[in-house]
């Protein structure tokens, strides 16, 4: 098996990439501008915007290239504008384990008790006991809600006697008051273990990046074997804030205006480095096989032409070299493997305008023993 793509070895890797007249990562803290070091002005990526984009990728590759068998363990944990406690839940759907406590309440009220009979197909997590059915003389009329909902899907289930609850309020504080009995499931080990292997088996990202989900119901915390740093941008950008605009106004209100204004942020030029990190022992713990690890690749090297932006200008991926070691626990130190990935601005040139502006140095001989480097893209 090629080294870069053995899932039982440690890969260290670095990842070079460039902007030409585009914003790599805006701040929302400053007007959505090029994010820098205060200090220095050198540019910064978050290890979040990158993940996003792997993540983008992986959805898009399951959705149109993979296969319905790989699709199925491709799933994104960390979906666009998703709900994480949804996706929690549905480890627990599929576990068949307890999501709630339920409640019962005794229906006193005849007026409520009669309404409550005619609506209650409508209320799949809602059990009826009929305390007027003549095989059952000694049975009260109760109700038991599941208390297995969340508060979207409980919200969702009362929509549909909405008319019900507004003509009668004694039966909407019934409802009201025994929602509020239910309780969330106990916690048991047992059960947070189950729906956190199911959540590494289905969910890409949880596999490989980790997730905290305890969020709602418990699925325990997953560290993922791979990690991300921020990446640097080799020399000082210089963030601009332009002006740009739109014949055409919004609102008819503005309909004498000739145009309206608006503003582009971007950096002219920035070649960044960032660093990356895979653990075998984690991988272990989360299922990662060499599927996974192949698709994370092809993420890095592809992920950029799935990203187009015009606010991003051109991004593009200028160089990935990964250090793999034969030993679990590593055969030489990640940083003084880095050091062998060299890339220097040229003498002649002040300010960089363009990757040819740079020569990238690589460093090949004398590895360590144990250590191998390949360089997807250099």
């Amino acid at each position: 098996m090629t080294a870069y793509l053995n899932p039982e070895f440690r890969h260290d890797f670095v990842l070079l990439f460039d902007v030409t007249d585009g914003n790599p990562n805006g701040d929302p803290d400053a007007g959505n501008l090029p994010r820098t070091d205060s200090e220095t002005s050198h540019g910064l990526v978050t290890d979040v915007c990158l993940k996003r984009k792997i993540r983008n990728y992986i959805s898009t590759y399951a959705e149109y290239e993979a296969s319905e068998a790989e699709a199925a363990r491709l799933k994104i944990f960390v979906e666009h504008h998703g709900v994480l406690n949804d996706q929690i839940r549905k480890a627990y759907v599929a576990e068949g384990l307890s999501m709630g406590k339920p409640a019962t309440d005794v229906v006193k009220d005849p007026a409520i008790a009669i309404v409550l009979k005619e609506i209650i197909h409508l209320l799949p997590s809602f059990t009826l006991t009929d305390g007027d059915a003549e095989d059952a003389p000694d049975v009260v009329t109760s109700l038991t809600y599941s208390g297995e909902l969340s508060k979207s899907e409980l919200d969702e289930q009362l929509e549909s006697i909405e008319d019900q609850l507004k003509a009668n309020k004694p039966l909407k504080k019934f409802i009201d008051d025994l929602v509020k009995k239910a309780g969330k499931a106990n916690k048991s080990r047992e059960s947070i273990d189950k729906a956190r292997n199911w959540m590494c088996r289905e969910f890409y990202d949880v596999r490989m990046f980790g997730a905290v989900m305890s969020t709602g119901l418990n699925a325990g915390q997953v560290r993922g074997p791979i990690q991300l740093t921020f990446s640097r941008s080799l020399d000082e950008v210089q963030p601009q804030d332009l002006s740009i605009t739109r014949m055409a106004v919004t609102d008819g209100k503005d309909r004498d205006k000739l145009q309206t204004m608006g503003r582009k942020t971007l950096i002219p030029y920035g070649l960044y480095r960032g660093y990356g990190f895979y653990s075998p022992c984690l991988a272990a713990q989360t299922g990662v096989d060499k599927t996974d690890l192949k698709l994370f690749w092809d993420a890095l090297m592809n992920m950029w032409d799935l990203d187009r932006s015009a606010s991003r200008g051109l991004m593009a991926l200028r160089g990935l070299h990964i250090f793999s070691h034969e030993n679990k626990l590593g055969n030489a130190p990640a940083h003084v493997l880095f050091d062998r990935i060299k890339p220097e601005l040229n003498s002649s040139v002040n300010v960089p305008r363009k990757f040819t502006d740079y020569t990238v140095k690589i460093q090949e001989d004398n590895l360590p023993n144990g250590v191998t480097l390949t360089s997807l893209v250099k």
